[in-house]
């Protein structure tokens, strides 16, 4: 076949998808009418999960081309186009634009959903419990940083639940307008991106120069955009943004370096048969407490992934997580012995990253 050819076929395949998106999306409708009769979410991770699963085991069956990442890049944005259709709900997020916090909120709600940057942790939760935005997303731990301790206090004050989890990779560039790198006299960033790409400003000269912290990376890319002889330590997408050119990629010191990400709501999800589930626990102040609760987990064969200690108000807390969900018949057991101890956070479906 000709190039011509080619693209007369392409072309068809397209006007076979539109109307095929389109039908969706009526179907959709109707899935929204029902959801807002009864008061229902219209974000459901669960049933999202499942038909991504279902997508890529019959990709693999049919021998298809699609890879499993490109499979949820196609129907994440297709599944928040039908989200914004159905009804459309605002998320709040750690900002400003073009944090790490906002790439993770697209990630998982696509480029069209109504977004609203949040200038702490603590009032991304108070706008979601006042109502103000449907859903939050903050960042829960960093892989070379540690615990959120703002997000696991507003974990414990708040009564909003975990619905969902995101990674995002930590890549950080160095943005400028100067076009030699001897030519830079002063770098803003926020003050932990320094911290991690330490050896790169070493090797490069770059740890002698003006180092100056900003509230963010995006407003790090935004001074320098305008400032001669300044850089700025920030994701590409802040320096796209700002028009800011990029003089290197990957700068951080470890290339495995991610963020994990909470999305919290007012509702519980259902079991995905893929769950993880986040508790705070508060145990009695006698000897042998937190041996006892543990050893309830082991007797009920419960994967404990995550358990660190965290002072909440003064008071020594366990922020917990394990695999299952909270509904699980053995949890429910755990949850009615130590009822007195435990805040349930969340049960959700779990993502393959881990920190």
């Amino acid at each position: 076949m000709t190039l011509e050819e080619l693209r007369v076929e392409i072309d068809k395949i397209d006007n076979t998808l539109l109307e095929l998106y389109n039908k969706r999306m009526e179907f959709v409708h109707l899935v929204g009418e029902l959801k807002n009769s009864t008061g229902a979410p219209i974000y459901r991770p669960e049933r999202e999960q499942s038909i991504l699963n279902r997508l890529k085991e019959k990709n693999r069956k049919d021998g298809g081309k699609l890879t499993d990442g490109a499979i949820d890049a196609l129907f994440l944005e297709m599944f928040a186009v039908a989200r914004n259709l159905e009804l459309p709900e605002r998320i709040a997020y750690l900002g400003p634009e073009a944090s790490f916090t906002h790439q993770a909120a697209e990630s998982k709600f696509g480029a069209m959903s109504a977004y609203l940057p949040i200038s702490s942790i603590k009032g991304v939760f108070r706008e979601v419990s006042k109502g103000t935005a449907k859903f939050g997303v903050v960042p829960i731990e960093n892989s070379s940083n540690g615990i959120v301790s703002d997000t696991i206090n507003c974990l414990s004050d708040y009564d909003l639940k975990i619905i969902a989890e995101v990674f995002v990779g930590i890549h950080h560039t160095l943005a400028t307008t100067c076009n030699d790198i001897k030519d830079i006299k002063r770098i803003y960033s926020k003050d932990i991106a320094f911290g991690q790409c330490q050896n790169f400003l070493q090797d490069c000269g770059l740890d002698e120069v003006e180092h100056i912290p900003v509230e963010s990376t995006a407003k790090a890319a935004k001074i320098a955009k305008n400032e001669k002889n300044s850089a700025a330590i920030c994701a590409d997408v802040a320096a796209k943004m700002y028009s800011l050119p990029i003089l290197f990629e990957n700068i951080e010191d470890y290339d495995n370096n991610k963020t994990r990400f909470f999305i919290v709501s007012n509702f519980d999800n259902l079991p995905s048969g893929n769950d993880k589930t986040t508790i705070l626990v508060k145990l009695p102040n006698r000897p042998g407490a937190l041996v006892e609760f543990l050893n309830d987990f082991e007797k009920s064969s419960i994967n404990l992934t995550k358990i660190k200690s965290h002072i909440v108000g003064g008071v020594s807390v366990f922020f917990l997580e394990f695999n299952g969900h909270k509904d699980d018949k053995e949890v429910q057991e755990i949850f009615k012995k130590h009822k007195e101890s435990i805040k349930i956070l969340g049960s959700y479906v779990k993502e393959s990253d881990d920190i």
